[in-house]
């Protein structure tokens, strides 16, 4: 686990591949549950990567992630439950002491944005894919926490090394954010970062670790062709 040194009482860590029970295209610390893992190595290796980091699994939510814009408070539901339903959205905020939130990568970016000391603690989680930073995931995550000075982190995802993308998706990042596709590849991390600056992130940190490049470390949906786990982020307020 890469955990983010935030400026406050936060504890974030973005997981990797190591540490869990799964196997097969699946090991090890897979936290997918659509997947053809089985469902009680996807519990245990959840409990594991809240473990890790000194979460309440049973108080941890997550969301059912469709690469939109939409950010929800984080309510107590538990992770590891059979059949628990989550809200629809790409990202989780909360001012809530202890209640821990779980989203999940396989390329995408795993993204947490704080309110720095000098103001009551907030912080969020997102998912940020190319289709939600387009629609605005970033500003709607920094929105949530409006109210201090804010700072971010970006964690693992498919870097500019590795992102093939088509027209449809390079002109309207150029458009956006500039210069962020280069011989047909985007580079989602630079496009991130320009996207937290213009939110009022005064601060941000990046891993620049490519999933796609480090089999060993971090399931790839692209690498992999949809086979694959997936890592994500765990955070809360301490």
């Amino acid at each position: 686990m890469i955990r983010w040194d935030a400026p406050g009482p936060y504890a974030v860590g973005f997981t990797n591949r190591i540490g869990g029970v799964s196997g097969g295209a699946y090991e090890s610390l897979n936290l997918g549950a659509l997947t053809e893992d089985e469902p009680e190595n996807v519990t245990e290796n959840r409990r594991r990567a809240c473990a890790s980091i000194g979460a309440s699994a049973q108080r941890a939510t997550m969301a059912w992630q469709h690469h939109s814009a939409e950010v929800t408070r984080a309510e107590p539901r538990g992770i590891v439950t059979p059949g628990t339903v989550f809200d629809r959205c790409d990202g989780l905020w909360t001012d809530e002491p202890g209640q821990a939130m779980m989203l999940l990568t396989a390329d995408c970016l795993p993204v947490a944005i704080a309110r720095a000391n000098g103001a009551k603690p907030a912080l969020a989680v997102l998912h940020v894919g190319w289709r939600g930073l387009l629609a605005g995931i970033v500003a709607a995550g920094a929105d949530a926490l409006a109210g201090g000075r804010l700072a971010a982190a970006i964690g693992p995802g498919i870097g500019p090394c590795c992102y093939e993308v088509g027209d449809e998706v390079a002109e309207p990042f150029r458009a956006a954010y500039g210069d962020v596709v280069r011989d047909g590849r985007l580079d989602l991390w630079s496009a991130a970062e320009r996207a937290l600056r213009a939110a009022g992130c005064e601060k941000v940190e990046r891993t620049d670790l490519c999933t796609y490049c480090h089999p060993d470390l971090f399931f790839s949906h692209r690498r992999d062709k949809g086979r694959t786990g997936r890592q994500g982020i765990v955070a809360y307020i301490a």
